[in-house]
């Protein structure tokens, strides 16, 4: 094996022990512990670690994540995983989590082409030019925060009128979808105002979730 994935067994090594010592037991009480009430849809980006980020203890989220934490209705992956968080582990929370500075973010933005991958970051295109209108308003320089932003209100969106959820809040489960940001620079999750426990609603919050993002980055700018 080569030296560097032994470095990984090793830290791992190191790791368990130091855990164990800290916090004796830790791992006989982790086999138990799958009772989460969050569910975090996320992206792959390893600067993005939900349980550290949120201070939640493993087994306490459940978690799905991808190139720029993407729902799509086709995506049997992303819907078996909201599936089973809510209708097996019956989490009470949905959190869709972009982050800024999001490399595949910045991609769509740019129209790059990568390869297979296009024609994963080709859903965040089709946000971009949904909002092509408002993201030429705005500085160069905020547009792919902005581009972050709206990316997790649509997912929102998506996640809103899946068929799971349409299931689910069909049967009066109390289940909330929500839509936040990440800063990598500055460590803190920002709270996008998209959080919907019905397909009621969600038109007026998401025309008010864009028009905020809108705002937020012609003042900043």
């Amino acid at each position: 094996m080569p030296d560097s994935l032994n470095d990984l067994f090793a830290h791992n090594r190191a790791w368990a022990a130091q855990t164990e010592r800290d916090r004796p037991g830790f791992f006989t009480s982790l086999v138990k512990q799958q009772t989460p009430k969050y569910m975090w849809i996320g992206c792959s980006d390893s600067r993005v670690p939900a349980n550290q980020i949120t201070g939640l203890e493993p087994g306490e989220v459940f978690v799905h994540r991808n190139v720029a934490n993407i729902v799509v209705h086709s995506d049997l992956n992303a819907l078996s995983s909201i599936q089973f968080a809510v209708e097996r582990l019956k989490v009470e929370h949905v959190m869709v989590v972009g982050h800024y500075g999001c490399s595949g973010v910045q991609a769509a933005l740019e129209g790059a082409r990568i390869g297979l991958a296009d024609n994963w970051i080709r859903h965040i295109q089709d946000v971009r030019d949904r909002h092509r209108a408002l993201l030429e308003a705005l500085p160069e320089m905020a547009r792919a925060n902005a581009l972050c932003e709206l990316n997790v209100v649509e997912q929102v969106v998506n996640v809103c009128v899946s068929t799971v959820m349409l299931d689910a809040w069909g049967r009066g489960q109390k289940v909330r979808i929500h839509g936040w940001a990440f800063g990598v620079h500055d460590g803190l999750l920002n709270d996008l105002g998209m959080s919907v426990s019905s397909t009621d609603s969600l038109d007026g919050m998401y025309q008010a979730a864009v028009e905020r993002i809108r705002a937020k980055w012609i003042e900043e700018s």
